[in-house]
């Protein structure tokens, strides 16, 4: 007899809905475990994220506090005018305010017809400096300095090439400077003719970028004129010149006024000889320092000669100047003849009149040797001037290569040691090249007037003197005596205008200079070497 072996229930295969009952118990319990990991972390991010929106919301609300403190004090003019108009509307209303605002409109208005040049010291030149920095420069000077390539941006990225059945295109990243690599404006100052808009560098720009950029700024301007000046290793100054201020003839000297002059009341060392483009009188030191004007035929050169010696009358009648001319054409300084001390047409002649110059040079450093540094002017050692016109036609086209020779070389000696000794060397050239005039670089002081070549500019005033705003080659014909003036303390071109000298005041020159001192008696006083704290020139700055 078989009898059935035990089976254990391990051995028993479990059915089918068993093992569904089983997996959807522990599938339950994995959900019901993740919606709780869920909802725990769905707690925790929530929390995170109201962190982070308050944190952020603290950072900008403290960011834009900082920026409006900085801009409201940056621009304290600004913010002054918005919060008096905010609580004025507040108080007593906008009518109220209108009515204040053309009471003060009235005034300012009679004010500027009554005395312009005191409104706008204290008033027209804030007004104006106000509205052209937030109306014109700070919403354009931007794109300005975009287009003329006055931003530093970054480097160009990599270029993508698109390949589709059709064609292939190459496409590159484009390039927008951030605000770091846009100068900034710092301020704007604005004058009746010029306004000067201060701008601070970013890193990888100098100066000279906007030096040679001067030309590309005046159009993207609208202006006919462009001068940038160096403030600080990292700031310049871009100005604009809106007025022309010397397109009118200055008026020259007027010599009935100085009848009654004593010589050694003269300044020499400001000399009247015109106006600047900044509407201030030029005067120039006619003593201490050599003069080399260039310019083309009808540019006035003849201008820049008579105007200071019309200024300087009284003392060439009181024997405290005397005036020596070379004249190779034999016709400018012809029709004032009775205004020089000596004259020569001749090479022979102008090497004479230079011997004796020199030799006079010497006596005055053999007497004056260990007691003084500079001779004081007297009757005795009176101031020379050279009037040299032409210099060129002495120096380069004489035949005569002995003659050529010993001119330059007396002109070299002059314009080497003649500043302490009272010896003053003024040279006119139409030609200002090296071979013309060989020793063009012992002039310190530059006038180029109106000249036909770019070239010439260089030549006279100096290497990077057009890039820097001496457009000598764009002056009109019409503006004869208008020129650029460079050298001795004078950091930028400055534009200047002689005073125009008609004939009948050369004439009236030569009657003035001849006629007795009003008082013969009266022996003139040492004219001092220099007086201290005079300067030669006028400041630059917002006219």
């Amino acid at each position: 007899m078989i009898t059935a072996a035990a089976v254990s229930p391990a051995d028993v295969p479990l059915s089918v809905n068993q093992i569904l009952t089983v997996g959807g118990a522990l599938l339950a319990v994995a959900v019901y475990l993740l919606y709780k990991l869920g909802h725990y972390m769905a707690r925790v991010l929530e929390a995170l994220a109201t962190a982070a929106v308050v944190f952020i919301a603290l950072w900008f609300a403290a960011k834009g506090l900082v920026l409006a403190v900085v801009w409201a004090v940056r621009h304290w003019r600004t913010t002054t005018t918005v919060t008096v108009v905010s609580a004025w509307c507040w108080w007593w209303g906008w009518l109220s305010l209108l009515l204040a605002l053309a009471v003060l409109a009235a005034g300012l208005g009679v004010w500027r017809v009554v005395s312009l040049p005191s409104f706008d010291r204290w008033a027209g030149r804030h007004l104006r400096s106000w509205w052209q920095r937030w109306l014109v420069y700070a919403p354009r000077m931007p794109r300005w300095l975009r287009s003329c390539g006055l931003t530093v941006p970054d480097r160009a990225g990599a270029t993508v090439i698109q390949v589709n059945p059709l064609r292939r295109t190459a496409t590159a990243p484009r390039e927008r400077p951030r605000r770091d690599q846009l100068p900034r404006i710092l301020s704007v100052r604005s004058g009746p003719s010029w306004d000067e808009v201060k701008v601070r560098l970013v890193p990888g720009q100098t100066p000279e970028d906007f030096d040679q950029a001067a030309r590309a700024l005046a159009v993207a301007r609208g202006v006919n004129r462009c001068q940038v000046r160096e403030l600080a290793p990292n700031v310049v100054s871009i100005d604009y010149q809106r007025r022309n201020l010397l397109a009118a003839t200055v008026a020259a000297p007027d010599l009935a006024g100085m009848a009654g002059l004593p010589g050694d009341a003269i300044d020499l060392d400001r000399v009247l000889s015109g106006a600047t483009e900044y509407g201030t009188p030029w005067r120039q030191s006619i003593r201490g320092s050599h003069t080399l004007v260039g310019g083309a035929t009808g540019a006035g050169k003849g201008s820049l000669m008579w105007a200071p010696l019309l200024s300087i009358a009284p003392a060439i009648r009181d024997g405290l100047v005397r005036v020596n001319g070379i004249d190779p054409k034999g016709m400018e300084l012809a029709y004032g003849r009775d205004v020089f001390h000596r004259y020569a047409v001749t090479s022979k002649d102008a090497l004479a009149l230079l011997d004796n110059l020199v030799e006079q040079m010497e006596a005055r450093k053999r007497e004056h040797a260990g007691t003084t540094r500079l001779v004081p002017i007297t009757r005795d050692t009176p101031l020379e001037i050279v009037e040299f016109d032409e210099i060129g036609a002495l120096l380069r086209y004489v035949g005569d290569r002995k003659t050529r020779e010993a001119i330059t070389e007396r002109i070299a000696l002059l314009t080497t040691q003649g500043r302490a000794l009272g010896f003053t060397v003024r040279g006119y050239v139409q030609e200002p090249t090296k071979d013309t005039v060989p020793v063009r670089e012992l002039f310190p002081r530059r006038i180029c007037l109106r000249v036909a070549s770019k070239s010439h500019v260089g030549m006279v005033l100096g290497d990077n003197a057009y890039d820097r705003g001496a457009w000598a080659n764009r002056i009109g014909e019409s503006e004869a005596g208008v020129g650029y003036l460079f050298g001795e303390g004078v950091r930028e071109p400055l534009r200047v205008r002689a005073a125009w000298v008609p004939d009948e005041a050369i004439k009236a020159l030569e009657r003035f200079v001849t006629a007795p001192s009003p008082d013969p008696a009266r022996r003139p006083a040492p004219v001092l070497p220099f007086r201290p704290g005079t300067p030669a020139l006028p400041a630059g700055g917002a006219a």
